[in-house]
């Protein structure tokens, strides 16, 4: 507080410490302004209160069980997780389609007067921020594939549409479960259909590839290495057996030659001793075409004996040699019937040897039969050659095919792995194809991951909010807090002494006694006159804004 003397300059003077007395003092001093504000107060937050609407929550609890057959039977072909999943239902649900289809449902009509003056996103908006709480928690004890709950609760002035927006959700969540489920299980078809085709086409075309590549490749394969090289090897040892017959056949070839000309020598000589010998008689002309038959018909029977241990009975050569015998037979036999016949008897003539005739029809037939030999050697030669030239030609185009196969083995090595890749590929999706079709299975007989309500959407019998007394004491508090504020500006305004300690603590001069203030009746008569009156009407004024409040609340409160 400042103190004045005439003639003198302000001077300040610190105010005193208050103690309780003081406190109470100026309480009673000021009470107006502390019990007016929070009168105040109290009739606004009452009438705030009543004002505001009640608000009702209904809320649902819902839970995705996992499927009733063990993965160990049938694995899912979802990889997605429960909440993941929860987490994406309540994407599309809270979108605005939906929000925006449920608010303007004929049976719900939800938030009439806020669309009346808002715009229907800001409702959107309003409603899914503020009224709708979804909570996700896993039940105890469960993985991330296991049940999980999660609730739905809504808020709204009306309890019945409250209930039955959530049921309305409720609803939405059923069938979201459902079409995610149906959607990912089309997903999965879809793709593993499509893998699948283009697995079968790139097999097809890897298959036809190789099998082309082996035909033309036929025994030039890596796989037919050790088939060429037996062969080879067998080809190689029958030329080797055809040189070693052609060889003993040569040799054997040298010794008939040189027999051959021994008995041509013994036969000249022979016959150079029967030079003399009459050969103008018809008898000896006969006898002599006799023993050439004969001996004809033995070098043929030596000659077919041969070549029947070399050739078979049909071989053509072998037939002629037939025939001719037969014929030659034919005329022998005829010729000893003219023998046999009685004829004159021939004039005397000189006799002949029989001895050297059958010595010369020997080494005939000897001399045939080494030449038959020498033809059936001849004969044999030529196959071997033939069979030579055959195993030489065969031994040229399996040498060529060892030489080809590594050229092509890398070709063939890199065919055989992309037939086999595409193979495991083809097998591995058609296992998968088959898991999807189980799954799809399980979906239609619902024995896959189902959604469960725990329990049903409440229908609210108190508001949950406001808090009505919370309000009020709110209000109480915050005014009487104002009023002390405001009798305490007073207080600091008001510089005058109070009582016996302020004029003891300014004046430092000894107080003997204190006279009291006396006022003028009628003015302190007055003064409370219209204090009372005052306070009468705002007391009035205040009940009757809380009795309007409680009625309106009663009546058009929802």
């Amino acid at each position: 507080m400042t103190a004045t003397t005439p003639g003198t300059a302000y001077v300040a003077i610190s105010r005193r410490t208050l103690d309780l007395e003081d406190y109470i003092d100026v309480a009673r001093r000021h009470s107006a302004w502390i019990l007016g504000p929070m009168f105040a107060g109290i009739v606004l937050s009452a009438v705030w209160a009543l004002m505001i609407p009640n608000t009702y929550v209904s809320e649902a609890v819902l839970q995705i069980t996992p499927a009733q057959i063990s993965e160990n039977i049938v694995k899912t072909t979802v990889n997605q997780r429960l909440t993941e999943r929860i987490s994406e239902m309540q994407q599309n649900i809270l979108s605005r389609t939906t929000l925006s289809t449920i608010i303007q449902d004929p049976h719900l009509d939800l938030y009439k007067a806020e669309r009346a003056r808002e715009p229907i996103e800001d409702v959107i908006e309003t409603m899914r921020t503020r009224d709708i709480r979804i909570r996700v928690s896993a039940l105890p004890g469960d993985d991330n594939h296991g049940a999980s709950a999660f609730s739905i609760s809504f808020s709204y002035p009306d309890r019945v549409k409250a209930h039955d927006t959530v049921q309305t959700l409720v609803t939405k969540f059923e069938d979201e479960n459902q079409n995610s489920q149906r959607t990912q299980q089309k997903m999965v078809d879809s793709f593993v259909h499509d893998q699948l085709s283009a697995a079968k086409t790139k097999l097809d075309q890897t298959e036809q590839e190789l099998a082309s590549f082996r035909v033309l490749n036929a025994g030039k394969l890596p796989e037919q290495v050790n088939l060429n090289m037996a062969q080879l090897a067998a080809l190689q040892q029958t030329s080797n057996g055809i040189n070693d017959a052609l060889n003993r056949a040569a040799q054997d070839r040298v010794q008939l030659d040189a027999r051959l000309a021994t008995l041509e020598s013994q036969k000249q000589l022979a016959e150079s001793l029967e030079k003399d010998a009459d050969a103008s008689s018809p008898v000896v002309q006969q006898n002599e075409r006799l023993i050439q038959l004969n001996r004809q018909i033995t070098e043929g029977e030596s000659q077919l004996n041969a070549m029947q241990q070399v050739f078979t009975a049909n071989y053509p050569d072998i037939r002629d040699l037939r025939n001719k015998l037969a014929s030659l037979r034919t005329e022998r036999d005829a010729l000893q019937n003219q023998d046999a016949a009685p004829k004159p008897a021939p004039p005397p003539s000189k006799a002949t040897n029989f001895k050297r005739a059958e010595a010369l029809n020997n080494l005939d037939g000897q001399i045939n039969s080494v030449k038959a030999q020498l033809k059936v050697l001849d004969m044999e030669d030529a196959r071997r050659k033939k069979d030579q030239q055959t195993a030489n030609d065969q031994l040229q185009t399996y040498e060529g095919r060892l030489a080809a196969t590594t050229g092509i083995e890398s070709r063939y090595a890199d065919l055989t792995r992309e037939s086999q890749a595409a193979h495991e590929k083809y097998q591995l999706l058609q296992a998968q194809q088959g898991l999807t079709e189980q799954n799809g299975e399980l979906l239609s007989l619902k024995a896959g991951e189902q959604l469960d309500v725990l329990d049903p959407p409440s229908l609210p019998t108190a508001p949950s909010k406001p808090n009505r007394w919370m309000y009020v004491g709110g209000g109480t508090a915050i005014s009487f807090i104002l009023g002390l504020a405001l009798a305490g500006i007073q207080e600091a305004k008001d510089t005058s002494l109070k009582n016996l300690k302020d004029v003891r603590a300014y004046t430092n001069l000894p107080v003997l006694c204190s006279i009291p203030l006396l006022e003028n009746t009628l003015v302190v008569r007055k003064k409370r006159r219209i204090a009372y009156l005052a306070w009468s009407a705002a007391v009035i004024v205040g009940v009757v804004a809380i009795i309007v409040a409680l009625y309106w609340h009663k009546n058009y409160a929802v």
